[in-house]
């Protein structure tokens, strides 16, 4: 009996309808990026594990897709290993490759050995799949695109605040309200090293990173489960419940961070970033947000995360600033800054509200029936016109029922019918039928082709 066909958890296979509104993001995104002058490269989709582990925190690293060495994959595995079941250290001898978790210390790898190639400050775009052994449910797939965009060898707080500038126009164009929650990481530090957590900074920034799914009180349990004072709690949670203006949080944080050189420089650098975003946003409010930690190892500076103003749907967007990503690679003091777009959240956001343009699930605007040989000759030929000009056109490969190849464009949502038979041919007119509105007409060529252009 034939093996019945199915997919891993947590990835698709997507229609033509759904490939045809996601390109629709994907060229949005892509021309944004254009604007603002950066550059398409690609990476492999595996890396060593040698440079992946170790850069996404303990958490990141559990959620790494390792590849089974090719070949007799046991000959350099430790018997003692193999006997003890010991799967970490086990998984360490049988791979030596893993899929990609993100596409930020990829590019880091690809900066440093392409560094005499490029000019910089360099700014890439990159959109291709990542992998992520999570658990699968709305909106988290195993299998999913990162749209990225970084500019690296460049400390100018510019790029943070274009980048930014990229967010607010990318959703305003897609047509989706948007908060763009900021922080900064030297302003962690100074509240670790203002409230007696700075030698726990990388448990504090963990439990932070949880908020948003557990809340602020099982965050704190978490950490004083982990034998964190109540009182230094106490204190922590002051600081992660100020409300009201940013510049007012700003300045209380930095009376707080009398002696903390790091969280008032963190501050300074958040206050420039402000003063050159804020005035230019269309679509996104700027929301400073102290307990917003991105607890991937590798962010040192302003750090951003962007979700929608009026769904609950988790990131969409985010990203920040990394000193030092190239220096585990050998290249030491070129600082970078990017953001990355969940363009499958997007699609599941978009979708949800609506927002996709009618007429957008179908590549194809104009059919020609198919009559016979000779009028197939002529819609060819016709065909061919319409493509020159940027017009998706088909022609029905059979001349079959009329029924037939109506149902067809019916189905494919192809909103206009071109009818050219015996008497078309002689005339030299043309008969077109609107799929929507159901009305047929007679006319040029020429004018309806200028139709379509206009």
């Amino acid at each position: 009996m034939p093996e019945k066909p199915a997919l891993p958890k947590g990835t698709r296979d997507f229609s033509p309808e759904e490939m045809i509104r996601r390109n629709l993001i994907f060229d949005t995104i892509t021309a944004v990026f254009k604007q603002h002058g950066y550059q398409p490269i690609e990476t492999p989709s595996m890396e060593y594990l040698s440079t992946l582990l170790g850069k996404y925190g303990e958490e990141g690293d559990k959620l790494l897709f390792k590849i089974l060495n090719s070949g007799d994959f046991l000959s350099g595995v430790d018997e003692h290993h193999l006997t003890s079941r010991d799967a970490g250290k086990l998984a360490l001898q049988l791979c030596e490759k893993g899929l990609r978790y993100d596409l930020t210390v990829p590019f880091a790898r690809f900066v440093v050995m392409h560094q005499h190639e490029l000019t910089l400050p360099f700014k890439r775009y990159q959109i291709q799949p990542v992998w992520r052994a999570d658990r699968p449910q709305k909106g988290r797939y195993r299998e999913f695109y990162q749209c990225d965009v970084d500019v690296i060898g460049s400390h100018s707080l510019l790029n943070e605040a274009e980048l930014i500038r990229i967010i607010d126009r990318v959703f305003s164009s897609l047509g989706i309200g948007i908060l763009i929650r900021i922080n900064h990481r030297k302003i962690l530090t100074g509240l670790a090293e203002t409230t007696g957590l700075a030698d726990r900074f990388q448990e504090m920034t963990t439990a932070l990173d949880k908020i948003d799914k557990s809340g602020l009180e099982n965050a704190m349990k978490e950490l004083s489960d982990k034998g964190i004072a109540n009182s230094v709690l106490d204190r922590l949670s002051h600081f992660l419940e100020m409300k009201g203006d940013h510049y007012e949080t700003l300045n209380t944080l930095n009376e707080a961070f009398i002696e903390s050189p790091s969280g008032q420089q963190g501050i300074r650098e958040i206050e420039e970033v402000l003063f050159h975003s804020e005035p230019a946003l269309r679509k996104g409010e700027l929301q400073l947000d102290l307990t917003l930690a991105r607890g991937l190892n590798y962010y040192t500076g302003t750090i951003i995360e962007v979700v929608p103003a009026s769904r609950s749907i988790g990131s969409i967007c985010g990203g920040g600033r990394y000193d030092d990503l190239t220096g585990v690679f050998g290249l030491e003091g070129v600082s970078g800054v990017g953001i990355s777009f969940g363009a499958d959240r997007i699609y599941d956001l978009m979708l949800e509200m609506n927002l996709f343009p009618e007429g957008v699930s179908s590549s194809t605007r104009v059919l020609f029936v198919n009559f016979g040989p000779n009028e197939a000759s002529r819609c060819m030929e016709l065909a061919d016109r319409l493509r020159d000009a940027g017009i998706n056109t088909e022609v029905y490969p059979e001349n079959t029922k009329l029924k037939k190849q109506f149902a067809y464009a019916d189905k494919k949502r192809i909103p206009y019918i071109v009818l050219i038979g015996e008497n078309e041919l002689t005339t030299g007119m043309i008969s077109v039928k609107d799929m929507k509105s159901g009305e047929q007409h007679s006319t040029t060529f020429e004018a309806f082709l200028n139709d379509l252009l206009t």
